[in-house]
């Protein structure tokens, strides 16, 4: 014990930081613990579309949309979504939605805005398109 007390005095700043990141950890397994906000990998967003009539909804800008995205998938820009926007999705409050975007982390800021103004079901596609592609997934593309 005596050991740790001479380490925590001989460097205070890198005690301070490992601190820091003890914490940062814990608050982010709590947050992602009681979050409404479920993230799926592609298989289980796969389930929750068959079974479950999951819609797709993808944040992306419309050019990124058009390049590729899952099958049937509504484009909802991010911008749309932070300005309340979202009078399409309006139907689908109480069936589960997928959000979808390049890598995973934009699409989850717009599912906790999704859950803050009702939406009952919202789920986060982990690590967007790009896994989806890396998994050979079928993807369609826009023709406009």
């Amino acid at each position: 014990m005596q050991e740790y007390i001479e380490f925590l005095k001989a460097h205070p700043m890198l005690s301070l930081a490992w601190v820091g990141l003890f914490i940062a950890v814990i608050v982010t397994l709590f947050k992602s613990g009681f979050s409404k906000v479920k993230s799926v990998d592609h298989q289980q967003a796969i389930f929750l579309m068959n079974k479950e009539d999951a819609k797709v909804v993808d944040v992306r800008a419309k050019d990124d949309f058009r390049k590729g995205h899952i099958l049937n998938a509504l484009n909802v820009p991010m911008a749309d979504i932070k300005n309340n926007q979202t009078t399409n999705l309006e139907k689908y409050k109480t069936t589960p939605i997928i959000l979808v975007c390049n890598a995973g982390m934009t699409s989850s800021q717009a599912a906790q805005i999704l859950v803050k103004q009702g939406f009952e079901k919202v789920f986060n596609l982990k690590g967007g398109m790009g896994d989806w592609q890396a998994a050979n997934m079928p993807v369609s593309k826009s023709k406009r």
